[in-house]
């Protein structure tokens, strides 16, 4: 049987304000393990694509209605899930209103962009976010 590993998508949700101001991002606290704060998101269903997977992941996480701004990236380190192997599909979303926390997310909050707690976050998502900031900052 042939290997493969795992395939999920995250979402750097932006959250904007009924008036169009950028108001920060969306970090999730984990209610499974590894603990800690994490960006939103999961894994891909048999049969599904991946621009699908994150809105759905985004609305049972978050439970807001995303729209996919564009691909931040692909990130396949084996080592950046210490549970497995797993390739993350990560794209920039944009959303308002309030994020609640709901399925694998224990709680939801935005950050604004000079107050991501780094150190807090699970996986390579602190590499994710420093390359999202470079990224956003050009």
């Amino acid at each position: 049987m042939i290997q493969t590993p795992f395939l999920a998508v995250d979402g750097i949700v932006e959250i904007y304000s009924d008036t169009g101001n950028f108001e920060g991002i969306v970090l999730i606290e984990r209610l499974n393990t590894p603990k800690g704060l994490a960006l939103p998101g999961g894994f891909v269903d048999i049969g599904e694509s991946v621009e699908t997977a994150v809105e759905r992941e985004m609305k049972e996480e978050i439970s807001l209605d995303v729209t996919r701004k564009s691909l931040l990236g692909v990130y396949s380190d084996p080592t950046r899930d210490s549970r497995f192997h797993c390739v993350s599909i990560v794209f920039i979303c944009k959303a308002s209103g309030t994020p609640i926390g709901a399925d694998d997310a224990k709680e939801a909050f935005v950050y604004r962009l000079d107050d991501i707690p780094y150190e807090k976050l699970v996986f390579d998502h602190a590499q994710i976010l420093r390359d999202y900031c470079t990224r956003k900052q050009n």
